[in-house]
Parts: C-alpha cells; sequence; structure tokens
C-alpha cells in the first residue's frame, strides 16, 4: 500500500475512534443489589426532580435542568402523557412541544439520568389522567383493566412510544434508568392480573428492555395493592410523613431499596380554593432526613409549570368535582416562570450539606417584563359564530362526536310553556342556560347543581344550554365514565325535550371567526392585540392580568393558553417569551359572561391570591 494512503488510513480510523467513543465502552447498568440502587456495580442515591416536558416551554427545557443540576440534583423523573402524543386513535405527535426524545436527550447533556412514568396512566393533575378522550368513545371499554379492547390500546401506544424512548435507555447508551410500571395503582384497585400486562407490555413493546430497572409506585399502604413481586416498590408520600410511612416499607419490603418516588414538595390548586403552600424550612429539614438515611428520593414537584391550553385535570370521588387551575406552579422551588425560590435554596442547601459536594452556579434568573396591550378590543359573539349543527333525537357527550375539549351547545324549540324547573342529569361540567340568547342562570357541577327555575314562555322559545369541559377527572374510578357535556338527561316541567341541534365548539379554529368593532355581551370572543420590542437578544416573559374577566379561555396567536375564572385563586396567565413574536402578537379572550368593559392588561409577575398553608 502506498504510505501516504496507509497514513490517510490510520488518520481516518483515529477520527473514527475519537469521534465514536461509545463504540469502546460497555453499556452502563442500573440494578437492585444488597437493597440499594447500584449504577455500573457502585451504590447511587437518587436525588431526582419532577418536570414535565408539556408544562415547560421547549426554549426553556435546557435551563430547567441547568437549575436542577444546580440544586444539586442527579436525575429527572417526568410522565408521558399518551393524549398528547396520540390524539385520534393512529394519529400521533412527536413534534415541537411534544419532543420527549429531545427532551430526554437534553437532560443527558446536561448531567442528568432520567426516571421514566410512561403510565399508561398518570394522574399528575392532567386531562383523564393522561388517557386520551377517544377511549371512552367505546361506552363499553374499561380503563386501568385486563378489558382486551384496552389492553390493545395500550400495547399499540405503548409500541409507538418504544420507538422515540428505545435509544434512550440505559443499555443503549441513553440516560433512562428506569421505568416505572402504571402509576398508584394501589389506591385504584388490587387487580396484580392487569399490573401484570402493564409490566409484559412495557417489555414485550420494547419500551423497556429485560436489563431495564422497572418499579412500581404507591402510598404506604396500598403497596400490597399495586405492587408486583420481584420488582421495587418505591412510595408517595407529602410533607410530615416520611418516617411513617418508611416505616411502613420497611415492614412491607425489609430487604429494599428503599425510596421516595414522589415527595410532595408543594401542592396544587383548585378552582374557587385558596393558593396553596408549603413551608420551606420543613420540606427541607425533612427531605435532609431522608438523605442522611441513605433513601433515594423523587421530589415532588421540582419545576411545577403551567397545564397549558385544557390540559388540567380534575378531582372527584364520585360525588364532588373540583376542577383544577391552568397554574401548576406546586410552591415547588423553581415557581410557574422557572424562577428559583427560597424553597429551592433550602433544598439545594441540604443537598450540599448531606453530599459534601460543591455544587453548580445557579443560572441567571429568566426576565420577565410588560408589555401594552391594545385598549380597544375586536369582539365576535358566539351566537353569530356557531357551526354546522348535527340533530339528534338524544342528548350525545363530546366523546360520542369525537370531541376531545372545549364547549358543546345544546338546543331545543320550545313551544309554550309555564316554566318550571330545569333538570339537568349528567352535567360534565358547568352550563349556561339561555332562553332566546338571554341568560336565565349557570349550573356548576363543582357546585353540585343540576336544577334552575325557568320562567313561563307565552310562545315559541329557543332554549339554549352552553357546557364547557372544565377538565376531566383524572384520579379515582370515575375515570371510567368521565365523558363531557351532558352524560344524562334534561328535564323541563316533568318533560324531557325530544329533538335536539349539536354544536360542536372545540375551539381549535379561531380563524373562522367574524370579529367586528360592535361590542358584544354574554359569550364573545374579544381580539386584542399586544406588541413587544422589535429589536433585543430575546423577549421576556410576561403574566396576562386576569382580574375584571369572569370565565374562559385565552388563546395566543390562535394557540390555547389557558383557562381563567373570577373564582380565583389563579388571576394571572403565563406567557413565555419564547411564544410571542416580534411585533404584534393576537390575544384572544373567550369569555362566558363579557361585557363592553372587557380589557386586558400584562404584569411582571403571578397572582393567585391569598394563599393557604398546607
Amino acid at each position: 500500500m502506498d504510505r501516504r494512503l496507509s497514513t490517510l488510513a490510520l488518520i481516518f480510523a483515529t477520527v473514527l475512534v475519537s469521534a465514536c467513543p461509545a463504540v469502546a465502552q460497555a453499556p452502563h447498568t442500573f440494578a437492585v443489589a444488597d437493597g440499594q440502587f447500584q449504577f455500573d456495580g457502585h451504590p447511587y442515591q437518587i436525588l431526582s426532580g419532577e418536570m414535565h416536558y408539556p408544562r415547560v416551554p421547549r426554549a426553556y427545557w435546557r435551563d430547567r435542568f441547568r437549575k436542577a443540576r444546580a440544586m444539586g440534583l442527579n436525575t429527572i423523573t417526568t410522565y408521558v402523557f399518551w393524549n398528547l402524543h396520540e390524539p385520534r386513535p393512529g394519529v400521533y405527535d412527536f413534534s415541537g412541544q411534544n419532543d420527549i426524545a429531545e427532551y430526554i436527550r437534553e437532560a443527558q447533556q446536561e448531567g442528568l439520568q432520567v426516571i421514566l412514568r410512561p403510565g399508561p396512566y398518570v394522574c399528575a393533575e392532567w386531562e383523564l389522567g393522561g388517557y386520551p378522550s377517544w377511549l371512552l368513545r367505546d361506552h363499553s371499554l374499561v380503563l386501568r383493566s385486563t378489558d382486551p379492547k384496552y389492553i390493545a390500546a395500550m400495547n399499540g401506544w405503548f409500541t409507538r412510544l418504544a420507538k422515540e424512548i428505545s435509544p434512550l435507555l440505559l443499555k443503549n447508551g441513553g440516560p433512562i434508568i428506569a421505568v416505572q410500571v402504571e402509576n398508584e395503582y394501589g389506591s385504584f384497585g388490587n387487580d396484580h392480573a392487569y399490573m401484570e400486562a402493564v409490566k409484559s407490555g412495557l417489555l414485550k413493546t420494547g419500551l423497556a428492555a429485560p436489563e431495564t430497572l422497572i418499579y412500581t409506585a404507591d402510598g404506604a399502604e396500598q403497596v400490597p395493592n399495586g405492587s408486583l413481586p420481584g420488582l421495587p416498590a418505591v412510595i408517595n408520600f407529602g410533607t410530615g410523613d416520611a418516617q411513617r410511612d418508611f416505616a411502613t416499607l420497611k415492614k412491607l419490603r425489609p430487604d429494599g431499596p428503599f425510596m421516595s418516588g414522589e415527595y410532595w414538595a408543594g401542592w396544587f390548586d383548585h378552582w374557587g380554593e385558596r393558593h396553596h403552600t408549603t413551608e420551606a424550612a420543613s420540606n427541607a429539614a425533612e427531605y435532609e432526613w431522608m438523605l442522611r438515611q441513605g433513601y433515594s428520593v423523587s421530589m415532588y414537584m421540582f419545576h411545577g409549570g403551567t397545564s397549558f391550553g385544557f390540559m388540567n385535570g380534575a378531582n372527584s370521588n364520585g360525588t364532588n368535582y373540583e376542577p383544577d387551575t391552568t397554574s401548576y406552579d406546586y410552591d415547588a422551588p423553581l415557581n410557574e416562570s422557572g424562577e428559583i425560590t427560597p424553597k429551592f435554596t433550602a433544598f439545594r442547601e441540604a443537598i450540599a450539606r448531606v453530599t459534601g459536594k460543591t455544587l453548580p452556579t445557579i443560572p441567571p434568573q429568566t426576565p420577565a417584563g410588560t408589555y401594552p396591550i391594545s385598549s380597544r378590543s375586536e369582539s365576535a359573539s358566539l351566537w353569530q359564530n356557531l357551526p354546522s349543527p348535527i340533530e339528534s333525537d338524544k342528548l350525545l357527550t363530546m366523546e360520542d362526536l369525537d370531541q376531545s375539549y372545549g364547549y358543546i351547545l345544546y338546543r331545543t324549540q320550545l313551544s309554550a310553556s309555564p316554566g318550571g324547573d330545569l333538570t339537568i342529569d349528567g352535567l360534565h361540567d358547568y352550563a349556561q342556560i339561555y332562553l332566546d340568547q338571554k341568560l336565565i342562570g349557570a349550573l356548576d357541577r363543582r357546585l353540585g347543581q343540576s336544577h334552575l327555575s325557568l320562567p313561563a314562555v307565552p310562545g315559541p322559545a329557543t332554549l339554549d344550554i352552553l357546557v364547557e369541559n372544565s377538565g376531566r377527572v383524572n384520579f379515582t374510578k370515575v375515570i371510567r365514565t368521565e365523558r363531557k357535556g351532558i352524560t344524562g338527561s334534561v328535564v323541563l316541567a316533568g318533560v324531557q325535550p325530544q329533538h335536539w341541534k349539536i354544536y360542536q365548539l372545540p375551539m381549535t379554529n379561531l380563524t373562522r371567526l367574524h370579529f367586528t368593532s360592535s361590542t358584544c355581551e354574554g359569550p364573545c370572543f374579544y381580539r386584542f392585540s399586544m406588541n413587544t420590542s422589535a429589536s433585543g437578544a430575546s423577549l421576556a416573559d410576561t403574566f396576562l392580568n386576569t382580574h375584571g374577566l369572569t370565565k374562559g379561555i385565552a388563546f395566543l396567536n390562535d394557540d390555547p393558553l389557558g383557562r381563567f375564572w373570577s373564582v380565583g385563586p389563579e388571576f394571572s396567565l403565563y406567557t413565555p417569551g419564547p411564544w410571542l413574536k416580534r411585533g404584534s402578537n393576537q390575544i384572544i379572550l373567550f369569555d362566558l359572561q363579557g361585557n363592553a368593559s372587557e380589557s386586558l392588561k400584562t404584569m411582571d409577575h403571578a397572582d393567585y391570591g391569598p394563599p393557604l398553608s398546607r
């Protein structure tokens, strides 16, 4: 061989080796041995924090990871949200904000391991616990069960998700050290055959490999119901419960390992309540106690973020109904917009004391500011912008009509009527009732309301029932029947109307709205212009001030930003700088009880009303 060619070949081979170091390295391992977690055969204490990719603007993922490292964490935990990725059966979306593979890669690039919680049920104060609503279209399908139709849908989802996730498993050079089986199933039931089916699905589809550490997570008392033989069982609890619940776990699983899969470092908010906070010093002291025992801990939440758009969930025990706010601030170490809080500092100091490590420098705060919004808005009445209806002799739910989110309007014609009691059986969730487009009153599932007195109708009139999906329940067996709209019947003065026009209002295409300069009152859309600077390195975050608005949803450049409601505690909507355009940005409000004085301002901080200590 020519010496020059030989030299070139040697150089080329050297470049290949240096460019592909993974080829020469054995894959990492993560397992349980001697009652503890081990990384590459050495004891490993998991210091994790929960953070969800759809609740944090993609442009900020890396900033948040760096802040996690600066607090002293070595791992990030995240759920996977089925409803985001498969909005229609067999139609998948892993782009943009839904690019979970990129989220995991960036975590690895910032020096963090990853714990993946793919469900299929995730709870998370998220719409239907992460399930896509189309599963409820088949009334015979049973969620979270061994129902073959449910298992087939689950495995189809796992198979597609595995294409994104499998390359990122630890054995393939990725950062995923563990995968959770289902989520807190012990609080739901005790069907171990179902749990085995989920475990089998993870393995068969490649979402977890035989070498992957897989585990279950439950409340300490529920471990017998939700755990599986041979798998580590971690426990979830809040402030003040660590010693008691770890003592329970040690009785049930004396050989370990010992981990809190969710240490609730704060709490979430329901509409109509006060904003929840927890005391930083006591949180940090208990956290430090766990670390000194050698226990692994995943903090829930490290950064809560925002349930943008229609993605908030709700709680229900079958009788009550408590919808969650758009904000998922959670009183976490990083607040809703990613700023460092005193709780962050307290946890960082605890980690530094226990580990003795010098932690990375804290990244700078993300700037926040205000932007001017046009004082005069254009408006569009809902009544003048209705789509074509579906005619039906019976009431249909959103799921029956293949609608996931938004609103639905039920209309029927009345002949002369003496008036009387209007009863809506199965209202999900909030309704405004009109006669000839005049508001008569509202019914709120949250308040257990189902009756309204209608005035006498001397001649023919139009009865409209406008229903809002306020967020599907994400906890308890209520999820199995959590359809939206009117799930039962409507009775007026003892008689059921027999024919309905049903208007679907998913709020997915605002371009069809006809705006005018006329004033609008009632259920109305209002369009504003918000102007940002035309130059500069980046646009600052801001918050829409929702004081003065009644109830509805805001859109930023036609994308749903979040809900507002005058009952509080949330009186601001986080508006990320990276989602803004330079120059003019369009904001549209849909307010169920709008009026001519509708206006909007921005502010540089969140407003949650008075706090409620937990």
